[in-house]
């Protein structure tokens, strides 16, 4: 049983660490840079952060959807 609790601690911390020891970042291609500078009005910050937001939500999925899929394999290989 404690070795259950210290295995989840452990990765609840490993968790916590990584998502607060991100970087910013700019998570833009050619052509949506090109895009938002060529839209010269005042709302252009807020056009190039959506673009940055979608665009790290879309990298994000398949790295989850691995990760699930290795969760799941994992446990069903310590049952047997």
């Amino acid at each position: 049983m404690k070795n259950k609790i210290r295995f989840w601690l452990v990765a609840l911390f490993l968790v916590v660490l990584l998502t607060f020891q991100t970087a910013p970042v700019q998570a833009q291609c050619a052509m949506c840079t090109a895009s938002v500078e060529s839209s010269n009005n005042e709302s252009g910050d807020s056009i190039a952060n959506g673009l940055n937001k979608g665009i790290l939500y879309l990298m994000a999925i398949p790295y989850v959807i691995a990760g699930c899929v290795g969760f799941f394999w994992y446990k069903y290989s310590r049952k047997k």
